[in-house]
């Protein structure tokens, strides 16, 4: 991974849609069912869409019914970074791109083999680019 990238307020909002900065600086929730990448079937990797850090593949990408793109596992073990969130009364874990600190979304533990592990990701968080 290289290193950390540090941005003003100001700096992000200039990079990113209003939708997109709500999101990953703010640590926001797009509704389920809602987002670009939920339904996508595209190979390809999943990188950050605040740095370009490649966070999943579309080989780890299933549907998980939850309304959100699902994935049984990161690109790596240094792309994400995870904390213990307790807002909205309960304990969750957030998953960070490790080398922005954009908010992506949550893990939960009923995801499927091999993993075991839901990555219940914001598409807004996300850009897509397809393998060719």
């Amino acid at each position: 991974m290289s290193d950390k990238i540090k941005k003003s307020e100001a700096e992000w909002r200039k990079e990113l849609t209003p939708e997109q900065y709500r999101i990953t600086r703010e640590h926001g929730t797009e509704r389920a069912f809602t987002g670009e990448y939920n339904k996508t079937k595209t190979p390809g990797t999943y990188v950050c869409v605040c740095c370009g850090n490649p966070l999943f593949t579309s080989d780890t990408k299933y549907e998980s019914g939850s309304g959100w793109p699902s994935f049984y596992a990161p690109v790596n073990d240094t792309a994400i970074q995870e904390d213990r969130d307790y807002s909205h009364g309960m304990v969750r874990v957030e998953t960070r791109c490790a080398r922005c600190d954009a908010h992506l979304g949550h893990v939960f533990e009923d995801g499927p083999a091999p993993t075991g592990l839901r990555y219940c990701m914001n598409s807004a968080s996300l850009k897509l680019e397809p393998k060719e």
